[in-house]
């Protein structure tokens, strides 16, 4: 049986990830293929223990490398008990979040080596690497006043990402970005200012125009 397909979504606070995974699968399904939707960090129940010390208390709880650490420890239990097995009996597996979070989040924007980072990704992500990325892009005083809407309105407290300030979350902007201009045979940046059915419209023709989805 050929390999599933991997595509992960990325970018910062309140750009509408989670909306659009919901899409993107639905229509994957409809197209006959079999779907997987997950999320780091979390996705398995041992990496759903781990989100749950990574973002909630206060913005100091952790330091970036700290941080770096419990990801990676999530992301193995992930990779093995979730994506791996999907991908091997052909399903496709879309992620909201995967390793270009940590290399934005604690590295860009946390200051976290490279190198560091680097070396995790190689030691614990092994053949689990994205076929495809969408970057989600977004102005971050509009992502940061979404993001408050919802966590209000959902009555979670997962805002510690959101509490570390405006100067943390334009780093991590600019790290995206990077991201994508670096590797755009994987990343394509995405408009998240472009409204619900906009950026649906932009992810599908990313998606059928990089991996086939009939068939």
């Amino acid at each position: 049986m050929a390999r599933g397909r991997f595509i992960t979504f990325e970018g910062g606070e309140g750009a509408g990830k989670s909306t659009q995974v919901k899409r993107l699968v639905e229509r994957l399904r409809a197209a006959g293929h079999e779907v997987v939707a997950t999320r780091e960090p979390g996705g398995s129940p041992g990496a759903e223990s781990i989100r749950d010390l990574v973002l909630k208390g206060s913005a100091d709880r952790w330091s970036p490398a700290t941080e770096t650490l419990l990801m990676y420890a999530a992301r193995r239990d992930h990779i093995e008990r979730v994506i791996t097995p999907a991908l091997a009996r052909g399903a496709w597996v879309v992620c909201d979040r995967f390793a270009d979070s940590t290399r934005a989040y604690q590295g860009g924007a946390g200051g976290v080596e490279p190198d560091l980072i680097a070396a995790l990704e190689d030691h614990v992500m092994g053949a689990a690497r994205p076929d495809l990325t969408l970057v989600f892009d977004l102005p971050v005083e509009v992502g940061l006043a979404r993001a408050e809407v919802h966590a209000a309105a959902a009555g979670h407290a997962e805002t510690r990402f959101e509490s570390k300030g405006v100067a943390f979350h334009e780093r991590l902007r600019a790290a995206f970005k990077a991201i994508a201009a670096a590797e755009p045979n994987r990343c394509v940046l995405i408009d998240a200012a472009d409204g619900i059915e906009g950026v649906e419209a932009q992810v599908w023709n990313a998606v059928s125009a990089r991996l086939t989805v009939h068939g």
